[in-house]
């Protein structure tokens, strides 16, 4: 079996399912399992860096787990890590972008330096959903000037049809380490 196909299927059998969480009707996927396992964590990272075209400047990753895998996806392509964060946890001037999510309204911020004009950006996320964090994300890249160049995510939930959205925002180059 070859080693991408092995780190999928350790990946995945390693997130398990919370019915009901944060809310009833809602079937949680919970990475921790995932996390605190050593070959697990290091697969996705490898699977996560491998989608990622040539030339990366800055890997971008959303609050809150977006962090726990760009950062090391970033060290992996040689290339900076830039945070995108929920407001008031940045210091300095920001842009914000409000958008939907699937249980409700979220506003994202990043540093109005944090990359510079022409950069290529890899977005980094744990899962893609309704895709309304990603496409925020997109916008707040597009502001400062860099080219989104690639999403990649560790789980895609098809059903919500995220990659459709993105795509009416001009996001086309997605990829998922596993789609459900």
């Amino acid at each position: 079996m070859p080693a991408s196909q092995q780190n999928r299927d350790l990946i995945s059998s390693l997130i398990r399912d919370i019915p009901d969480f944060p809310k009833p009707g809602v079937l949680f996927k919970d990475i921790t399992p995932l996390l605190a396992s050593p070959a697990g964590y290091r697969a996705a990272v490898t699977e996560l860096a491998a989608s990622a075209p040539a030339g990366i400047d800055v890997v971008v990753g959303m609050e809150a787990r977006g962090f726990i895998f760009a950062g090391p996806v970033a060290l992996e392509l040689g290339a900076g890590f830039v945070p995108v964060r929920k407001p008031g946890k940045l210091p300095g001037d920001v842009y914000t972008q409000t958008f939907s999510l699937e249980y409700g309204d979220e506003t994202l911020a990043v540093h109005t330096d944090a990359i510079m004009p022409g950069s290529r950006v890899l977005v980094i996320d744990d899962v893609l959903a309704t895709g309304g964090t990603v496409g925020a994300t997109a916008a707040l890249i597009r502001r400062l000037g860099a080219d989104l160049v690639h999403v990649s995510v560790l789980l895609e939930l098809s059903f919500l049809s995220g990659r459709e959205h993105l795509a009416k925002l001009g996001i086309t180059e997605t990829s998922a380490v596993l789609t459900v």
